[in-house]
């Protein structure tokens, strides 16, 4: 067991970001000291930070994710909701416009979503962590500036990190070894897991991608009139017929973000008035329309790395003892989902009952926690990667005839959801992390969404709520 300088149980988390935090909240209380590991200097305030490649864009925690945060940080989300994050019910607050039509508008309360911006998520997040372990056993403590080089240890166990100073700090270039009990990579799409294995003796873990080439821009708006402003979100996502789509929810401060995306040949603009005319493109000119009524307050930013990746590190064999692997390192979603963050924290959720129910980091842990964490990212890795398969080239364009079928059986659940409160319910239950698969083709909804005959949805946004 590793040792830290003041004695005890230690872990080591690479990555302070979101699911670094999360990972050390879950490790509280099961360890004495977590050291986190980060490559940048977090910024004074609710500040915009470099290493957040997606931080401009739209970012929402799904009910399941938010309940699991909630659970991991009691508080957190009426912190969130203090700092401004919107809450939206997914049936209620947000207009979603189906190949079939617009879909009706019913007063269910039972997902309530909160948008906001990524740097007061990932402060409010980073002050409840810290505050959280200030007030238990575990003493967190962030090493700002610093990345981490390689594993140290051998191709059976990880014994620590190796890690230097970055560039224009203090001891920049001089690497020096963290020893850790438990080493858990936290540190996202980026992850240099494959190259560290290999420094280890170690081959790479088996990985799947599926890449549907799609690219998404953001830009802020404010509307002119906020007492004329729109009661509701939106959401135009791309199907085959028309691969553009638009997302276009409200934020903290009376601010609205508007993501545009497109799959190959369709990437949106980041020229402000190319932007601007590629509204008019999408399925629907409701977001073209609702642009008239605003001002923009940003640039346009892009993004492009959208692959769903997964790697297996918890197939058997696959994790050395002293290694765990949360959030995106492991696994990553196209983010025009909106799924990853909600993932991370069911994800560290999971870590934390496992370290529970077998009494902290002993050997065997960490692979039972990593099966835990995958089981967390199924959900919704099945719904990414079924949404991105018709678009997607190479291997990850082909599909067995059992998600073919399920294929088909989703398109006309997703038609059926858009008038019919019943099914409407089952795939929101899904789609917000709250309920397996499973719960999509139980008896009713499964002859809701099969004998009922399919309907068009509306053939304009609805304005009024409907009674369940």
């Amino acid at each position: 067991m590793a040792e830290h300088s003041n004695g005890g149980r230690t872990a080591l988390v690479i990555g302070g970001g979101l699911a670094g935090m999360l990972a050390a909240t879950a490790l509280t209380g099961h360890v004495d000291t977590v050291t986190v590991v980060e490559r940048d200097r977090y910024p004074e305030g609710r500040a915009f930070r470099k290493g957040v490649p997606q931080a401009r864009h739209l970012h929402i925690l799904l009910s399941g994710g938010r309940r699991a945060l909630e659970e991991l940080l009691p508080g957190t989300v009426a912190a969130l909701t203090d700092a401004g994050a919107r809450s939206l019910y997914l049936s209620r607050d947000l207009l979603t416009r189906t190949p079939a039509g617009w879909q009706r508008r019913f007063d269910e309360r039972r997902h309530p979503t909160l948008s906001v911006t990524r740097p007061v998520l990932d402060a409010v997040v980073r002050e409840r962590a810290l505050a959280a372990a200030a007030g238990s056993a575990t003493r967190i403590e962030v090493l700002e500036a610093t990345e981490v080089t390689g594993l140290t240890g051998n191709a059976d166990r990880v014994t620590g990190v190796r890690v230097r100073a970055r560039a224009g700090a203090a001891g920049a270039r001089t690497e020096r070894e963290l020893p850790a009990t438990l080493v858990v990579d936290a540190s996202g799409r980026g992850s240099r897991a494959p190259q560290w294995y290999a420094a280890l003796g170690r081959p790479a873990p088996e990985e799947e991608t599926v890449d549907s080439g799609l690219a998404y821009a953001t830009r802020m708006y404010r509307p002119k009139d906020p007492d004329a402003a729109a009661d509701a979100g939106v959401n135009v996502p791309g199907w085959p017929g028309c691969p553009r789509g638009a997302a276009y929810v409200p934020v903290e401060d009376g601010n609205w973000l508007l993501t545009l995306s497109g799959v190959r040949g369709h990437h949106p603009p980041t020229d402000p008035a190319e932007f601007t005319a590629f509204t008019a493109t999408i399925g629907d000119q409701y977001v073209h329309e609702l642009l008239a009524r605003a001002e923009p307050l940003s640039p346009v930013h892009g993004f492009r790395d959208t692959c769903n990746r997964r790697r297996r590190f918890e197939r058997p064999g696959a994790l050395p003892e002293g290694l765990l692997v949360l959030g995106d390192a492991g696994c990553t979603f196209n983010p025009v989902y909106g799924q990853g963050m909600s993932v991370a924290a069911l994800g560290a959720l999971a870590v934390r009952g496992t370290l529970a129910a077998r009494g902290g980091p002993r050997p065997g842990v960490a692979a039972e926690a990593q099966r835990a964490v995958a089981r967390a990212a199924e959900t919704a890795w099945l719904a990414a990667v079924g949404a991105d398969r018709p678009y997607a080239t190479g291997d990850g364009a082909r599909a067995g005839l059992g998600e073919r079928l399920g294929t088909w059986y989703l398109d006309r659940l997703t038609v059926r959801a858009a008038i019919d409160p019943v099914v409407g319910a089952a795939f929101r239950d899904v789609f917000s992390l709250t309920a397996p698969p499973a719960r999509l083709v139980t008896p009713r909804v499964l002859l809701r969404t099969v004998l009922l005959p399919r309907r068009p949805a509306l053939p304009a946004p609805p304005a009024a709520v409907e009674p369940l």
